[in-house]
């Protein structure tokens, strides 16, 4: 099943959920701000993508820049933070088996199909 963590407020998000419906193909829509991943399933999606977590995190949100910025991390230290504020986590973000790509462009989610 194809899932995509998904924040309707955001331009690429909606995007990409677009070219989902267009594929044709079923998918799970997760509105991860609302059903906040877990510590596990975040680290999951980063295996998926093939990422660190720093390359997952926005760097520009508010929350970020006020509680983050300029400090050294640790991956588990990263993680915590996606978790505890999944407003950091890159968007949209499609899963489609053991495969993932971040939607940015949106165009990067047919890659996957």
């Amino acid at each position: 099943m194809i899932k995509i963590y998904h924040n309707p407020r955001c331009k690429k998000s909606r995007e990409g959920l677009a070219i989902l419906e267009e594929s044709g193909k079923d998918f799970k829509i997760i509105k991860y701000l609302d059903e906040v991943p877990s510590k596990d399933e975040i680290k999951s999606i980063l295996d998926q993508l093939g990422i660190s977590p720093i390359d997952l995190v926005r760097t520009q949100e508010k929350i970020w820049k006020e509680s983050y910025k300029g400090k050294t991390l640790t991956n588990s230290e990263l993680i915590e933070a996606l978790h505890e504020h999944p407003k950091l986590i890159e968007r949209p973000i499609v899963i489609n088996n053991n495969k993932a790509v971040i939607g940015r462009p949106p165009e990067n989610i047919k890659e996957i199909l």
